[in-house]
């Protein structure tokens, strides 16, 4: 069994791999991760306040908020 190589491609003079592209933060618009929250807190609410569903939850607001802020842009 072999080793993987793993390949990285100059861009600008510096190579680049999945892993120093992980380093790199994304940057969020101010206060989305409170919108996030706070909508996430009203889905939880929403579906009677059942336990096991915050991640569900979180997703979801992250989506809503996602297309608020998309729909706002137009």
């Amino acid at each position: 069994m072999g080793t993987r190589k793993t390949t990285t491609r100059k861009v600008k003079g510096r190579p680049t791999s999945a892993a120093s592209r992980a380093k790199k933060p994304i940057e969020s618009p101010d206060g989305m991760w409170e919108r996030i929250s706070r909508k996430a807190y009203e889905l939880w609410e929403q579906r009677g306040r059942q336990e096991g569903g915050a991640l569900r939850d979180w997703l979801d607001a992250e989506g809503i908020v996602m297309e608020e802020i998309h729909e706002a842009r137009e």
